[in-house]
């Protein structure tokens, strides 16, 4: 079993400590795990100004240029988890989302949450599989 760290300057640094994502290989086998990105600019450090569809776009953009740091994309993503602050929420924040997942969607889950970090309103974190 080997393990490497998975940073993207085109997403934000951890704000804690953290990494963006974790590599695992076994086998032919590679696993990304990724840290949840709430909606941050990765230039400025700061949440992006808008609505839940702004938000939830910066996010899966963060979460991409995570992936294409270890040579993956969307097609990719095997699991994800959402958090939303506001369930109200969850069909635009699915409409952004969808948007990434053309083919076979990942699985999913969805969880309502008290806050998130920095008072985002969405957080998303997912697993990909390579071979």
């Amino acid at each position: 079993m080997n393990c490497s760290v998975v940073e993207s300057a085109s997403a934000p640094r951890a704000i804690g400590p953290y990494s963006q994502a974790i590599e695992l290989k076994v086998g032919d086998t590679r696993m990304l795990y990724t840290s949840g990105q709430i909606p941050l600019d990765p230039v400025t450090g700061n949440l992006v100004e808008g609505g839940i569809d702004v938000a939830t776009e910066r996010v899966m953009n963060n979460l991409q240029a995570v992936l294409a740091a270890a040579r993956m994309d969307f097609s990719h993503v095997v699991k994800t988890t959402i958090f939303l602050v506001d369930l109200a929420d969850f069909a635009k924040v699915n409409e952004v989302y969808g948007r990434a997942f053309t083919a076979a969607p990942p699985a999913r889950s969805t969880v309502q949450v008290a806050a998130l970090p920095k008072g985002a309103r969405v957080e998303i974190e997912m697993v990909a599989a390579r071979t």
